[in-house]
C-alpha cells in the first residue's frame, strides 16, 4: 500500500486488517503478551510508514491517532478481545 495523497482508502485494506488481525491470534496463541505482540506491531508499521511516507504524513498519522485514544475510540470496540481491556 502506498500513501495516498487524495485521502481515499486503498482497495487492499481490508485484506491487510485480515491478515494482521491473524497475526494477532497467532500472537497470541503462542503466549506473546499482548504488550509485547502490540510493540512489535507498531514497530513494524512504523518502519513500513517510514518506507511510504515523508515524515510529516507519520506525525499526522500519529497525532489522528492520540486524539483517538484521547477520545475514547478504542474503548468503544466491539471486537473480540476489545474494549482496550490488556
Amino acid at each position: 500500500m502506498q500513501f495516498e495523497p487524495t485521502g481515499e482508502t486503498p482497495a487492499d485494506l481490508s485484506h491487510a486488517g485480515s491478515v494482521v488481525d491473524k497475526a494477532i491470534e497467532y500472537m497470541l496463541e503462542q503466549k506473546i503478551g499482548m504488550i509485547s505482540a502490540a510493540s512489535a506491531l507498531l514497530g513494524g508499521a512504523l518502519e513500513l510508514l517510514a518506507r511510504a511516507m515523508p515524515d510529516e504524513a507519520i506525525v499526522q498519522v500519529l497525532n489522528n491517532a492520540i486524539a483517538s485514544v484521547r477520545a475514547g475510540e478504542l474503548r468503544r470496540t466491539d471486537a473480540p478481545g476489545g474494549g482496550g481491556q490488556a
